[in-house]
């Protein structure tokens, strides 16, 4: 539809008829057309920008997420093969994504000091694998480790990790490649 025929009251109407099934879906969906509607405003496409509801733009927990107990994490942990162990429990006690660990390397590991260097992710799209850097500068960190993984660290690289600094922690079954979520 034209820019210029986007109301406010159109906006209330099509937020109203999305309900409350998909809230981070309507959230998003909401944020994108308000800032369409700013960009529009700022290239004088149209005089002001009518997408204005409150708190309309964020989305609350439509679960609450609770965290595993110990002896859930140790019966997930003893259920994974061995050389995704160390992986599920450095995702759980260190609060690391899946590519953040999917692109550790040897290299990154400090377990004199007892800490993790984030500065690499992985994430494929359209049949790609693509490592960068984390999506904002926060996610460039050192994650300190909890002194009882560090021996868990050690027996993974001894058992499971090849040698030199640029191997990756947890490779694909090739042992060379990216780890995919859908081989878990």
């Amino acid at each position: 539809m034209p820019l210029r025929s986007i109301s406010p009251d159109l906006v209330d109407e099509w937020h109203y008829r999305q309900g409350n099934k998909t809230p981070t879906y309507t959230a998003h969906a909401y944020g994108l057309l308000r800032t369409i509607m700013a960009d529009a405003v700022q290239h004088q496409l149209i005089t002001f920008n009518p997408v204005h509801i409150r708190g309309a733009g964020s989305a609350r927990r439509v679960h609450k997420i609770r965290p595993a107990t110990l002896a859930e994490l140790a019966a997930l942990t003893a259920a994974m093969p061995t050389r995704y162990q160390c992986m599920i429990l450095l995702a759980a006690w260190c609060g690391l994504r899946f590519g953040e660990l999917t692109e550790l390397r040897r290299q990154d590991m400090d377990l004199k000091n007892g800490r993790l260097r984030i500065r690499r992710g992985v994430v494929r799209a359209a049949g790609q694998t693509i490592i960068g850097t984390p999506k904002s500068e926060a996610g460039i960190r050192d994650v300190a480790v909890p002194p009882h993984l560090l021996h868990v660290i050690t027996n993974h690289l001894a058992t499971h990790t090849g040698p030199g600094t640029d191997v990756l922690l947890f490779p694909a079954a090739d042992g060379t490649s990216h780890l995919a979520l859908s081989s878990l």
